[in-house]
C-alpha cells in the first residue's frame, strides 16, 4: 500500500496581492497524475489546507475541485487542520467527505479516538492506521492551572502535545495491535528551519516541541507547518514534506516535493520533485544595474515570473526614486510581472536636527529648510537650480491663497 504526504496547501493565498489560485490548480492536476502513476492508496495532507481561517468563496471552491478531482483515483483522502485553518469551516462538511471516503479532522475533537482512522487492504484487512492529529491549540493543551509564569505555560505546551501523541500510539497499539501506525502533525519542532511565509505558533515558536519527544511507536510521522522540506530528529522517521507551492520569495530556491511511502518497507520516503509552475525572482542593485538586469530578465516558464526589485545606492537621491518608480511602471516583458519594488540606502539621510544643526525647524524658514535638504544630494547646477525655482513658484502659490483667504 502506497500512501504520499503533502501539507501546507495554503490554498486562497496570494503574494504580494498576486493570486496563486492557477499555481494550485495546476498542482492539483500533477498530484492526480503522480497518484495514478504511483498507484498511490492514502493521501495525507498535514495542515494549512487554507491560508486564513475565513477563506473566500473563491478559494472554498477551489478546494471542493481539488478535492473532487483526485477522488478520480480512488484514493483515501486524510485533511488535518493547521493553525491558519478554521476547525469548525473545515469539519461542516465531514460527514459528507467521509461517504466519499475524505476524512476530515479539523480540530482536535473531545474524543480522541476520533482521530484514529483504520485504512483497509483489498483483501479487507488494516494494513495501516493513520493518527490524523490536526494543529493542537493551547486550549487542546493545557488548562489555566498549568503554571503562572512565561516558561511554566511554554512547557504546559510542550508536555500537552507530547501527551497527545503518547494517547494517540496507545489507542493504535490497543485497537490495532501488531498493525504500522503513521502520526501526522502540524507543530513547530525544534531545529526545523523556517522561511518569511510562515506565521508563528504557540507563543512566538518559544514553545518549539523537541521530536525526540513524539517516542518510537509510530513508523513515520508526517508532519506540516514549515513550508522548507526537511527531516526532523527523531526516533523514527519524522517528515516535513513542505509547502508543495513557493509562497514567499525567502521559498524561491526550495525544492518543492510531496513524499512517498511504502506499507511493504515503512521509513524512509521517496521524495517526488514538483514541478516549477512559476519562478520568483529576486532583483537588486543599482539604478543602472536594475535597468540592464530587467532587459532580459530570464526564460519564461508556465505561469508568469514574480519579481521583487530592490534599488541599493550608496546615497539618498529623490530623483532616483523617481526614476525606480519609472521604470517598474514602465516595465513590459511578456511572462514576467514586477509584484514590490523597494529602494535603500547605504548612507541613509540624516535626522532633521543633525540637517539643520541641531536648530529648531519652527525657527527656519520654508526656503532655508528647503535648500538645507536638497544641498545634500548631488544635482547638477541646472538641476539644482529647477528645483529651487519649482520650490519657490509652489511656495509663492501657497502664499497667495493664505493671503486671499
Amino acid at each position: 500500500m502506497k500512501i504520499l504526504h503533502t501539507a501546507d496547501w495554503h490554498i486562497g493565498k496570494k503574494l504580494h496581492k498576486h493570486d496563486l489560485a492557477r499555481d494550485f490548480d495546476l498542482f492539483i492536476k500533477w498530484l492526480g497524475n503522480t497518484i495514478e502513476k504511483e498507484k498511490v492508496d492514502v493521501l495525507l495532507v498535514s495542515g494549512d489546507i487554507f491560508d486564513l481561517a475565513n477563506p473566500s468563496s473563491d478559494a472554498r471552491r477551489q478546494y471542493y475541485r481539488a478535492l473532487m478531482e483526485l477522488r478520480k483515483f480512488n484514493c483515501k483522502i486524510i485533511l488535518t487542520g493547521g493553525n491558519h485553518d478554521s476547525p469548525a469551516m473545515l469539519n461542516a462538511p465531514a460527514e459528507i467527505l467521509r461517504e466519499l471516503d475524505m476524512h476530515v479532522i479539523g480540530g482536535l475533537p473531545e474524543d480522541l479516538e476520533e482521530v484514529i482512522i483504520p485504512v483497509k487492504n483489498e483483501q479487507g484487512e488494516t494494513e495501516v492506521v493513520i493518527a490524523a492529529l490536526p494543529y493542537l491549540r493551547d486550549s487542546d493543551l493545557r488548562s489555566a492551572g498549568d503554571g503562572h509564569t512565561y516558561e511554566d505555560r511554554l512547557e504546559a505546551l510542550r508536555k500537552g502535545i507530547q501527551l497527545t501523541f503518547s494517547r494517540a500510539a496507545e489507542i493504535c497499539e490497543q485497537q490495532f495491535p501488531g498493525v504500522p501506525a503513521i502520526a501526522m502533525g502540524h507543530l513547530f519542532a525544534a531545529g526545523a528551519e523556517t522561511s518569511e511565509s510562515e506565521r508563528d505558533i504557540q507563543i512566538g515558536n518559544q514553545a518549539a516541541f523537541n521530536a525526540l519527544q513524539f517516542g518510537d511507536y509510530f513508523e513515520y510521522i508526517a508532519l506540516g507547518h514549515i513550508h522548507k522540506p526537511q527531516k526532523v530528529n527523531a526516533a523514527v522517521p519524522t517528515y516535513y514534506s513542505g509547502s508543495p507551492l513557493p509562497l514567499s520569495f525567502s521559498e524561491r530556491r526550495d525544492e518543492k516535493r510531496v513524499l512517498l511511502l511504502d506499507t511493504a518497507a515503512l521509513g524512509e520516503p521517496q521524495s517526488i520533485p514538483v514541478p516549477v509552475f512559476r519562478s520568483l525572482l529576486k532583483i537588486s542593485g543599482s539604478l543602472e544595474e536594475l535597468q540592464q538586469k530587467l532587459r532580459e530578465p530570464g526564460s519564461v516558464k508556465e505561469l508568469d515570473t514574480l519579481i521583487e526589485v530592490e534599488m541599493q545606492e550608496e546615497d539618498y537621491d529623490a530623483n532616483k526614486i523617481f526614476l525606480l518608480d519609472e521604470l517598474v511602471t514602465g516595465f513590459q516583458q511578456p511572462g514576467f510581472e514586477i509584484v514590490k519594488h523597494r529602494a535603500s540606502f547605504r548612507n541613509k539621510i540624516s535626522g532633521a536636527g543633525e540637517i539643520y544643526n541641531n536648530r529648531q525647524l519652527e525657527d527656519l524658514k520654508p526656503r532655508e529648510v528647503f535648500t538645507e535638504l536638497i544641498e545634500r544630494h548631488a544635482y547638477d547646477e541646472n538641476t539644482h537650480r529647477e528645483i529651487l525655482g519649482a520650490f519657490d513658484e509652489l511656495l509663492e502659490e501657497l502664499q497667495q491663497k493664505e493671503n486671499a483667504g
